[in-house]
């Protein structure tokens, strides 16, 4: 078995390794530290959960104390994008704990806080940036940061970017980043759009990709309820106060609904039953939804209703059930969402509920898992 001190890291970075108690490199580390230490260009297919943010960081961390330049005024060194705001606050959380014996300087800037608060972080420079594509804009319109000291650009779930629009985002971006910079590209999927993005950024890269997407579903037991529209919130609430068993402990409970609207009704409901729930989506503003997602992990408030988007790459260990409240209307999104359980090699349990008018769906969902759903 490999370990990191084999990958060719160094000192600082392992003994942080050491500190957060990470063993063995998972098979994207392995693949990919080696290559961004020898300051490749590289392209990564693979789902979250699988240890990516550590394969481009930790060998990044050593790349930027080797080359040891100053940090550039209003400008960064390494810059990472991220399409929501919270897996931005989570890669910049992950940078902090791996740099610490480097001494680099790590920012997080995200839409829904305060500009003026950014702009002043960003005065003096950062070794290490990372930030959702429109609020790194707006900063670079308004003059308070450029791009010129970049030396290392990462695009983290690049697919997801794309769904949420960013694409002219990211092509400005590129185009105003230091040509001989070192490019790292990640996506969980690889439509034609993001192979034309990668041949845009990426100079001659190395390809890494890890286990395609069934073997998370492999661990996961996957159950259908068929269910009438307006009986979905009372069996959801026979579940959560376990008057309708199903398999499984039930500790933390992740609700997916499709809409930020349905989210809000599923938590106004539960409420009403008495089952305490908090929902995270796009119209929440910045500490709301951070304060929701720390109440979950604690356990404080086990049940988090979520929309695709704002669920997208955020890590939250032991999440026993998710459940699919409604099912999406593209069957890659499922493989996604039940991928929220089952982490770092755990079993999960996932339930989907399917009313008449989503047959289609679970028929499309059915095609892509090759999962028959256990009634």
């Amino acid at each position: 078995m490999t370990t990191f001190a084999e990958l060719g890291l160094s000192q600082p970075v392992l003994q942080a390794l050491d500190m957060k108690g990470y063993t063995p490199p998972t098979p994207i580390q392995e693949q990919a530290i080696p290559a961004v230490l020898k300051g490749r260009d590289l392209l990564g297919i693979a789902q979250t959960g699988t240890g990516k943010t550590a394969a481009f960081m930790l060998p990044s961390i050593d790349r930027l104390r080797e080359s040891d330049k100053q940090i550039p005024f209003k400008s960064c060194r390494m810059l990472v994008l991220a399409p929501t705001r919270e897996l931005a606050v989570q890669i910049a959380d992950s940078a902090k704990d791996y740099g610490a014996l480097a001494v680099l300087k790590v920012q997080c800037i995200v839409g829904g806080t305060s500009v003026g608060k950014d702009r002043n972080k960003l005065h003096r420079g950062t070794d290490i940036l990372v930030a959702t594509p429109g609020r790194l804009l707006d900063l670079i319109d308004q003059k308070a940061l450029n791009l010129n000291g970049i030396e290392v650009l990462v695009l983290d779930e690049a697919d997801q970017m794309l769904d949420l629009g960013f694409i002219h985002a990211l092509r400005k971006i590129r185009d105003i980043t230091p040509k001989d910079r070192q490019t790292l590209f990640f996506s969980a999927t690889m439509p034609k759009a993001i192979k034309e993005l990668v041949s845009g950024f990426c100079n001659n890269p190395v390809q890494v990709s890890v286990t395609p997407q069934s073997t998370t579903a492999e661990r996961i037991d996957q159950y259908l309820f068929m269910v009438q529209q307006d009986e979905k919130l009372s069996l959801l609430e026979m579940i959560l106060k376990g008057r309708h068993t199903v398999p499984g402990a039930i500790e933390r409970v992740l609700i997916f609904a499709r809409t930020k609207h349905g989210a809000d009704r599923v938590v106004k409901r539960l409420a009403q039953a008495g089952i305490e729930a908090n929902a995270i989506h796009g119209n929440k503003s910045q500490p709301q939804r951070q304060r929701a997602l720390d109440e979950f992990r604690k356990g404080r408030v086990p049940v988090l209703i979520a929309t695709d988007v704002a669920a997208r790459g955020i890590d939250i260990p032991d999440v026993s059930h998710v459940i699919n409240y409604e099912l999406p209307n593209v069957a890659e999104q499922y493989v996604h969402r039940i991928g929220r359980t089952a982490r770092a090699g755990k079993d999960g349990i996932a339930i989907a509920f399917c009313a008449e008018d989503e047959r289609a769906y679970l028929k499309d969902i059915r095609k892509v898992t090759g999962a028959e759903l256990e009634r």
